[in-house]
């Protein structure tokens, strides 16, 4: 759900977007890149699995950054509870928020 974009003022050609993400039990967050900075806050924590490993746990609180074109995510919801997430994005204006790894 996307809350609100702008420009950044002072980067011509990047915004600012802000988004609730949500990935219920049972479904799986494609790997993507962004074209430009992401950062998470994890406001509903739940486990979730990467393919060929052990599920962990990602907790409520907890926060990460995901930098320029790199591949991410991958991972499929595994817990009772959805996964929460509060993302900010700094990107390119004009190019999709989320795109296939190169």
């Amino acid at each position: 759900i996307e809350l609100q974009r702008v420009d950044l003022s002072g980067a011509p050609g990047m915004e600012v977007v802000t988004s609730i993400v949500e990935v219920r039990p049972g479904e799986l967050m494609p790997r993507h890149i962004h074209h430009g900075v992401e950062t998470m806050y994890v406001l509903q924590g739940t486990t979730i699995q990467m393919p060929g490993q052990a599920p962990r746990r990602l907790l409520e609180g907890s926060a990460a950054v995901n930098l320029r074109d790199v591949p991410h995510g991958g991972f499929t919801v595994v817990g009772d509870t959805a996964l929460k997430l509060l993302t900010t994005h700094v990107v390119d204006k004009g190019k999709p928020l989320y795109d296939e790894p190169h």
